[in-house]
């Protein structure tokens, strides 16, 4: 007989496949589960951290590491209703605590994110954050801090008055990001967001997570158009934008459009056939002597190279160029010698990004505001980025046409629109992952009385109107434009948690306990449930029909078929083996008896022997 295991449903527990990644090097170090650190210093030998070191901490921050690496019970259930397209998009809006979500989505989007753009709360001292109090009990927290509102919500506006101000705000973003490194590509990059209040702890979070060598930039945004006159000192026009990728020999940086302005600094002064030309400096700084030579300019005077320096070509180089036209010594011939570039000769299309992104290229605060309102009439919403700017950043991440977005602070959705629009403008496939919070809008903002009663509404409209806006624009209406999403909602696990002594069970808790799918759940809970366990993708094609009266349902044309029904019949399993699926998962009441579950074992054996077969 072939073992059928019970599904778990649980998230991955990171902490645990750290241990392994340990075992796998070091196999004798682990004991009973446990590490012994002192045998792996011993193994380490004069490699460990001596006691004094250059380190970044904060109240709180192992316990913040740990959360990092603790398993979740929970799921996420699908909401098609809600959703747009839900049978053909490869898009995701999902609802919840990023925190949970990037935890679900540990196993299914492992390595496969290309970039990741994130807003966090700035930390201005107005900010909502999320409470993640990893120490103590929800009840002994609010008791303490006072944290939680009546409702019992994960956001608590994070003042200057408290104590641990910064130390909350660590606290929270480091095991996000820990965990967010997890999902993206071995050239994948990460870009956030951030203000002068938090930016030197980020920094240093982003330096520990990634790895300092992985740092690309500290990106500068002009994201005000016009100074303050009421600043009290300096009127703030800029935000940071910090930029890491997960390994920097695999990443290639994007390059931007030329500009017509860029292109109009190339000019032909000496008529050059071979069209517009700039020229660049011929001078080296590393110094070899192959580049130490006099050239001679046309007006006959002798020019040697800077003190220190050398020119960046061979004296055989330098001739060859100089015959061929593609030395310039000025319009009068007694130049330092410099070499021409033509704009029809450049090796790239496109520009260099610089770390100093100017409104007029990618916007402002205030354009995205705009933006949200002329979309869907949601009123001031707080700090939207353009669309120009996130279009900005899709370019330097040097995106394929298939690649995966994820934004887990996605307020009203800049990013998914973004996405949006750059694979109408090339025909790309990109796919976007939104998750935000069901944050409730101020009961008086015009967001609220125009109906968004939290932020998803307002991004979730937002994709829709703009979606259909894009694909209009572009002429791709009744084409194959990707404008939709299927919305997700983190829940409590699918499966009922009982715990009894044994003499307290009664008649009532037995069949309870033999059906131990909660009541309100429905066949696509239970399946979007195994497909995290499974760490299958989420937006995957789906279909489901009728076998001998029993619904059964397969993704991905056989990546996983299940059918959840009681008391399943032979036929039915015979049908399901003969497909050949890659997995199979049933109810433990999907079997009349033990014999019957035996049988099916042996029926999978012979039809379909590498089928991988579990049971909830």
């Amino acid at each position: 007989m072939r073992d059928i295991e019970k599904m778990k449903f649980e998230s991955v527990s990171v902490t645990e496949e750290n241990k392994e990644k340990i075992a796998n090097l070091f196999p004798g170090v682990i004991t009973d589960g446990k590490i012994n650190f002192d045998l792996l210093r011993s193994m380490l030998g004069d490699e460990i951290s001596k006691d004094e070191a250059y380190e970044f901490t904060w109240v709180g921050k192992r316990a913040a590491i740990a959360e990092a690496g603790r398993p979740i019970q929970k799921t996420l259930r699908p909401s098609i209703e809600e959703s747009k397209d839900w049978d053909t998009t490869k898009n995701l809006y999902i609802e919840g605590d990023n925190l949970d979500v990037l935890k679900l989505l540990q196993e299914s989007y492992l390595g496969k994110v290309k970039m990741i753009y994130i807003d966090p709360p700035y930390n201005t001292g107005n900010d909502f954050v999320y409470c993640d109090d990893f120490k103590v009990s929800r009840e002994e927290y609010e008791e303490e801090a006072g944290t939680y509102d009546e409702e019992g919500e994960r956001l608590f506006k994070n003042t200057e008055t408290n104590g641990r101000f910064h130390s909350d705000w660590c606290s929270m973003i480091y095991p996000r990001l820990v965990l967010a490194r997890n999902l993206l590509s071995k050239d994948g990059v990460i870009f956030i967001s951030i203000d002068d209040n938090e930016q030197e702890n980020l920094k240093k979070i982003c330096n520990e997570v990634f790895g300092e060598s992985n740092f690309i930039a500290q990106l500068i945004w002009e994201r005000a158009f016009a100074p303050k006159n009421d600043a009290k000192y300096i009127s703030n026009s800029h935000d940071y934008v910090l930029m890491y990728t997960k390994s920097i020999v695999n990443f290639t940086i994007g390059r931007l459009p030329r500009t017509d302005e860029a292109n109009g600094r190339y000019t032909n002064p000496d008529n050059d056939p071979r069209g517009v030309w700039q020229s660049s400096d011929l001078t080296a700084k590393s110094y070899s002597p192959s580049g130490d030579y006099p050239i001679k300019t046309p007006s006959g005077r002798i020019v040697e190279p800077p003190a220190g320096r050398c020119w960046s070509l061979s004296e055989k180089a330098f001739s060859e160029r100089l015959q061929d036209n593609r030395i310039w010594f000025g319009s009068d011939g007694n130049g330092v010698p410099r070499i021409k570039r033509f704009l029809s000769e450049l090796k790239f299309s496109g520009m260099s990004p610089t770390s100093i992104m100017f409104f007029k290229d990618v916007g402002h605060s205030q354009e995205g505001s705009q933006e949200v309102t002329k979309l869907i009439e949601a009123g001031a919403f707080d700090g939207p980025k353009p669309v120009r700017l996130l279009t900005h950043l899709l370019a330097i991440a040097n995106l394929q046409k298939d690649s995966i977005i994820l934004d887990f602070f996605s307020g009203s959705a800049t990013t998914a629109h973004a996405v949006m629009q750059l694979n109408a403008r090339d025909g790309g496939n990109r796919k976007f992952i939104m998750i935000q919070l069901p944050e409730h809008t101020e009961e008086n903002s015009k967001a609220f009385k125009s109906g968004f009663k939290n932020i998803c509404e307002i991004g979730k409209k937002r994709i829709k109107v703009a979606g259909n806006k894009i694909k209009e624009e572009a002429g791709l209406v009744g084409q194959g434009l990707d404008i939709g999403f299927r919305v997700l909602k983190v829940d409590e696990s699918n499966m009922e948690d009982v715990y009894y002594a044994a003499g307290d069970y009664s008649q009532d808790l037995v069949s309870l306990v033999e059906s131990n799918i909660k009541t309100d759940r429905t066949d696509m809970d239970l399946l979007f449930g195994c497909l995290l366990e499974w760490g299958l993708p989420l937006s995957l094609p789906h279909t489901q029909e009728k076998i001998d009266g029993f619904t059964v349902h397969t993704y991905n044309e056989g990546d996983l078929i299940a059918c959840f029904e009681d008391h399943i019949s032979e036929e039915v399993m015979r049908e399901i083996a003969m497909r050949q699926p890659l997995r199979v998962v049933f109810r433990d009441s999907s079997f009349t008896s033990s014999p019957q579950k035996i049988n099916v074992g042996e029926i999978f054996k012979l039809l379909s022997p590498n089928t991988t077969i579990r049971v909830i």
